[in-house]
C-alpha cells in the first residue's frame, strides 16, 4: 500500500518583495509565494502547491507586520480572488506597481526612461464598471453563488457584497444568488457579465438552456426591483439579447472633451471611469498635439481615445480589429459631430508586416501615434511605426511584460528614445498594472 506524503509543516520566513500577482516572496529554501504577505514582514506560512521554480503558500500568521499594512475593507478578502492588495496602503500599492514596472523594463528590455511620470490614481473603491462573475449552484448549500473565484480555486466565492464593483452591482451579489437559486436553469447558468453605464446597469447572464416562462417572470421582477437590465446570452457574442425591449442605453462621458460614447454590454471599455477620464487627458497632454497634428490611433476600440484626439488635432485615423467596435466608433464620431475622425478594421496581430504596411490607412503621413493594445502587446505593428517615424508616440499598456518587450524593440532595434514612463492605477486593490510610455525618434526630445 502506497503511503501518503506527510502534510507540509509550517515555516517561518522574511518577505523580500511582491511578485506579479501581489503575493509576498520568501527566498528561504525553495522560493515560496505567500498570498497576503508584504515586503519586510516576518510570516508563518505553509506550502500548499508545488511548482518547478516555486511553491504557492498559505499565510498562517504575520509575526512582524509591515508599517504599510492596513485592515482590508472587504470581509471576504483572503478568500475571494478578486483582490490581492487590500491589506496594503493605497499609496504603497502605487509605489509597488511602479517598482514592478521598473523591474520589468530593466530585466526584460534593459531600458529605462529619461523620467518617471507622476502616477495616475482615482477612487480606490466601487470603481469597477465591467466584470465577469462566476455563477454556480452548490448542492451542499442548496443555493447559487455569484461572484469572483476563490483564491487558488475554481470555486465561486460566497460573497455578500463586493467593495470594488461599481454600484448598484456591488450590493447585488447576494440578491443575485437568491434569484438564480429560484430559476429552473440554475445549474445551467455559469456566468454573469456586468456592464455599468451612466444611465443603465446591465447584467448579461450566460444561459446554456433557455429560461422557462416562470424564469423570465422572475428575471423581469428582479429588473424592476433593483433598477437593472438583464440580457441573456445563449451562444457567442451575437446571441446577447435583452430580456425585455427596448435595449438599455449604455454610455459614458468624457466631459473635458465634450464627448459621450455609447457601447454595447459585451464591448471592451476601460473598467475604471474616473481613471479613464484622467488617462485620456494625460495621453493627450503627453502627445503634445497642435491644430495641424495628424494622429494614428491603433487598437482604438469604440473610440475612447480617438474622439478626444479629434477634438485637439487636424485629423485622426483609428484602427481596430473587431468590426463591431469599428461600427460603434463610427457611430460615436457621428453622434459627437466629429468629421475628422476616420476608422478602419484591420487585424493588427497579423504577422505579415508587409501586408499591414500596405494597407491604405497605413500610408500616412502621421505626426503622432497612440498604441493601446491588449495584453499580448503590439509586436506586429512595430515595423510600421519604425517606417512612420512619428514625432511623438504614446503607448498605453495593460501588461508590463509585453510593454517591456515592445519598448526593447522600439529602442534597441528601431532607434526610438524612451522619454517617460508611468503607472495608472486602473485596478486598485489588485496587482494589475496599467502603464503608459512616451517615445520619440532618436535625436528628438
Amino acid at each position: 500500500m502506497r503511503r501518503r506524503a506527510p502534510p507540509p509543516l509550517p515555516e517561518v520566513g522574511r518577505v523580500s518583495a511582491l511578485n506579479h500577482d501581489g503575493a509576498g516572496v520568501v527566498h528561504e529554501g525553495k522560493t515560496a509565494f505567500v498570498a497576503g504577505a508584504l515586503p519586510g514582514e516576518l510570516v508563518r506560512y505553509v506550502r500548499r502547491r508545488t511548482y518547478r521554480q516555486h511553491d504557492a503558500a498559505e499565510l498562517l500568521a504575520v509575526l512582524e507586520p509591515a508599517a504599510e499594512r492596513v485592515t482590508p475593507r472587504c470581509a471576504h478578502f483572503g478568500v475571494c480572488g478578486g483582490c490581492a492588495l487590500q491589506h496594503l496602503d493605497s499609496g504603497e500599492q502605487l509605489r509597488a506597481k511602479a517598482q514592478q514596472l521598473r523591474a520589468s523594463l530593466e530585466r526584460l528590455a534593459r531600458v529605462s526612461p529619461q523620467r518617471w511620470l507622476e502616477p495616475i490614481s482615482g477612487p480606490p473603491w466601487q470603481y469597477r464598471r465591467r466584470a465577469r462573475l462566476g455563477a454556480r449552484f452548490v448542492h451542499a448549500q442548496a443555493r447559487s453563488l455569484v461572484g469572483f473565484r476563490e483564491r487558488l480555486s475554481t470555486r465561486v466565492a460566497a460573497l455578500q457584497r463586493c467593495e470594488v464593483l461599481a454600484e448598484p452591482v456591488g450590493a447585488l451579489l447576494e440578491p443575485l444568488g437568491q434569484l438564480l437559486t429560484r430559476l429552473s436553469i440554475r445549474e445551467r447558468l455559469p456566468q454573469v457579465e456586468v456592464a455599468v453605464g451612466e444611465h443603465a446597469t446591465v447584467l448579461v447572464m450566460r444561459v446554456l438552456d433557455p429560461p422557462s416562462a416562470a424564469d423570465r417572470a422572475l428575471l423581469a421582477e428582479f429588473e424592476q426591483r433593483h433598477g437593472v437590465r438583464i440580457y441573456l446570452q445563449s451562444g457567442g457574442p451575437a446571441s446577447v439579447q435583452p430580456l425585455q425591449e427596448p435595449p438599455a442605453l449604455l454610455d459614458y462621458a468624457l466631459p473635458e472633451f465634450g464627448l459621450r460614447l455609447q457601447f454595447l454590454p459585451g464591448d471592451f471599455i476601460q473598467v475604471n471611469d474616473a481613471l479613464n477620464r484622467a488617462l485620456v487627458g494625460r495621453v493627450i497632454e503627453l502627445l503634445q498635439l497642435d491644430a495641424g497634428s495628424q494622429v494614428l490611433d491603433l487598437f482604438c476600440g469604440l473610440g475612447n481615445f480617438t474622439l478626444a484626439l479629434a477634438r485637439r488635432a487636424a485629423s485622426v485615423v483609428g484602427v481596430e480589429g473587431e468590426a463591431g467596435l469599428v461600427a460603434r466608433a463610427k457611430a460615436n464620431a457621428e453622434r459627437n459631430g466629429l468629421g475628422n475622425a476616420h476608422f478602419h478594421s484591420a487585424n493588427l496581430a497579423d504577422p505579415d508586416a508587409a501586408a499591414l504596411s500596405a494597407a491604405p490607412w497605413a500610408r500616412g503621413p502621421y505626426s503622432h501615434v497612440l498604441l493601446d493594445p491588449p495584453r499580448a502587446g503590439a509586436r506586429e505593428v512595430l515595423p510600421l511605426l519604425a517606417r512612420l517615424r512619428p514625432q511623438r508616440l504614446v503607448y498605453v499598456s495593460c501588461h508590463p511584460g509585453s510593454l517591456a518587450r515592445d519598448l526593447g524593440e522600439l529602442v534597441g532595434v528601431h532607434g526610438f528614445e524612451l522619454l517617460a514612463v508611468g503607472v495608472a492605477d486602473m485596478f486598485p486593490q489588485t496587482a494589475h498594472i496599467e502603464s503608459l510610455a512616451v517615445l520619440a525618434p532618436g535625436g528628438r526630445s
